[in-house]
């Protein structure tokens, strides 16, 4: 995890020096036809367009929050005046995170975090905690710091591979009295101790009868996983996530994101239950927060709420019509289903058996399903046939299987021309699926930081090198002609796209080594994976992502060229701030 950066204005941003423009002694390169008489020329010392009709220019016209004219200071012509603050930074297209959770980032990034790496979050910074004496200590400390007797301690970050067993008995270690919720890592698991248990009245009995969901909770250890947090939830989520709580965590993801350069993200999935809506229209919506925030309909919750597939399309276009508009909106036509369970839990669908799968089916590791396969087909056709957009949470090569299965099957039963069904997370697979991706028609969104901060622990437990090594083949997706973007699924890994790239290009773990060097790309198609991509991914294309005549005026402002700078460099470039619809953000922390 990189550290945010610290905000040092230079001689580029120090305020606009205007100027009238001069005329053009040199053509233009790109400009709009209907250019505005009032623009604003922004020249740089590079600007990097991700256009390949003009990949490289040294300024942009504006005018309200469109680009006008993409070209040299000289070359671009009108009535305008010039505004020098870019002059000496390098301008991308605003940085995208493809996927990540307003609501976990603000919600797991408000507790005490003891995580397997370390979080530098706006106003302070959460150390790792790499053994299981240090991360009891941790944890003892947190609770003993807590002055209220009958506060919760919640965290976030625990893994049993980094920080050994946990359960009820563990917890009640800590305390006895006070209530504690452990979040794992993946934020698909939730241990709680007996004064927890005991608070929220919880017992055996309310947990059973609710189909599958009752097999992925253990009362006794105090521990629920996957679709057993349904059972959960409803009576933890007001002491973990109270709407000042969550107002807070928001306010800082806004905060982290902007110093890191985001200036569009999606929430591949939202949860009405669960999720503030208004806290987002609030706080995301608000006239200074300088991104956009996109969702999309969650086919998951639909199914766990019991609904017909038949049903669903109508419910979702209705879900749609609710927020289409604004700054804070959802996507039209387009849906987020789950095939299996985490990676981060080791819970993913594998075709062969993890290492510690000792053939006991009462004992053995193995992967869940999030949707039961036969659900997941019946939601995956239903919104198939009606011409949505699949978005897929898959994380195993036994689920990715099944993910291509259905979308073969949707193909012979329904063909579609450009359906883009995005392959979301793409941590196991083969390179025979890989081309089977290719032959149907699917894109993935990969999430390049697993190999780094998971290969090591992973090659040694449950996966072996071999499987661990190659997750994200990234390098496989390019050679096939497969489009690629990247994502954060915060707080999976950090929303910070310059490490995303970083991770991509280098794959170097904590240890030092290399995963899967052959899976590694170059430095241009990562920052295509965090700029035209990830718009492409979300049919956003003709507005976002590079920067383009007519698209909107959203630049991401860096101190260096990423380029010119050693790959291994490319997570310490300065980030001086952003430009989102023709608005000027730097970076001020």
């Amino acid at each position: 995890m990189t550290t945010v950066s610290t905000y040092r204005e230079p001689a580029a941003v120090r305020g606009p020096r205007r100027r009238p423009v001069t005329a053009p002694t040199c053509p233009i390169v790109r400009q709009d036809r209907r250019v505005a008489a009032h623009q604003t020329i922004f020249p740089a010392r590079r600007i990097i367009t991700m256009d390949p009709d003009v990949p490289d220019a040294t300024a942009v016209a504006v005018a309200g929050d469109r680009i006008v004219a993409v070209g040299t200071p000289r070359a671009l012509s009108g009535t305008g005046v010039v505004d020098d603050r870019f002059a000496d930074a390098v301008l991308l297209p605003g940085l995208i995170d493809q996927h990540l959770h307003p609501v976990l980032g603000a919600t797991t990034l408000m507790t005490d975090v003891i995580a397997t790496e370390d979080w530098n979050l706006p106003g302070r910074r959460c150390p790792a905690a790499s053994t299981e004496r240090e991360y009891r200590e941790r944890l003892g400390a947190a609770e003993r710091a807590l002055v209220d007797p009958r506060a919760w301690l919640i965290s976030w970050g625990y893994h049993r591979l980094w920080h050994g067993p946990l359960d009820r008995a563990v917890l009640d270690g800590i305390s006895r009295t006070r209530p504690i919720a452990v979040w794992q890592r993946s934020c698909h698991e939730w241990f709680l101790n007996s004064a927890a248990v005991d608070a929220l009245g919880i017992t055996a009995d309310a947990m059973s009868g609710h189909g599958a969901a009752s097999n992925m909770v253990d009362v006794d250890a105090g521990h629920w996983w996957e679709t057993g947090m349904n059972l959960l939830l409803p009576r933890l989520a007001p002491h973990f996530m109270p709407p000042e709580r969550v107002a807070a965590g928001l306010r800082q993801m806004v905060a982290y994101l902007h110093a890191n350069g985001v200036t569009a993200f999606n929430e591949p999935g939202i949860m009405w239950d669960v999720e503030p809506w208004q806290l987002y229209l609030d706080v995301l919506g608000a006239p200074d927060t300088p991104m956009l925030s996109t969702f999309l309909v969650d086919a998951r919750s639909q199914a766990d709420g019991g609904m017909d597939p038949a049903d669903a399309v109508a419910d979702a276009e209705a879900q749609v019509a609710r927020a289409s508009a604004g700054k804070v909106r959802l996507l039209p036509k387009q849906v987020k289903l789950f095939a299996d369970g985490a990676i981060i839990s080791q819970l993913m669908q594998m075709r062969d058996p993890y290492l510690d799968d000792d053939g006991n089916p009462d004992t053995c590791h193995h992967g869940e399903w999030m949707m039961q396969p036969d659900v997941f087909r019946s939601f995956a056709r239903a919104y198939w046939k009606a011409n949505w957009q699949l978005h897929v949470h898959v994380n195993g090569d036994a689920a990715l299987d099944l993910v291509l299965d259905t979308v073969e099957e949707c193909m012979a039963e329904h063909p579609r021309v450009d359906h883009r069904t995005v392959i979301v997370h793409f941590a196991n697979s083969t390179k025979e699926q890989v081309d089977r991706i290719a032959r149907v028609g699917a894109i993935v969104s990969a999430n390049p930081y697993y190999p780094v901060g998971f290969a090591d622990k992973y090659a040694a437990h449950g996966l072996g090198a071999a499987r661990a090594d190659v997750m994200v083949r990234s390098a496989s997706v390019l050679r096939r002609g497969i489009p690629l973007s990247f994502h954060s699924d915060l707080p999976m890994g950090p929303a910070d796209p310059l490490t995303l790239a970083w991770c991509a290009v280098n794959r170097i773990t904590p240890s030092g080594r290399v995963a899967g060097p052959e899976q590694r790309v170059s430095v241009h198609d990562a920052l295509r994976a965090v700029t035209v991509e990830a718009a492409y991914s979300w049919r956003m294309e003709d507005d976002l992502g590079s920067i383009t005549v007519g698209k909107t005026a959203t630049f991401t402002v860096l101190a260096e060229d990423p380029y010119a700078v050693e790959p291994e460099r490319l997570n310490d470039i300065q980030v001086l701030g952003t430009v989102f619809e023709g608005r000027w953000y730097p970076h001020t922390g």
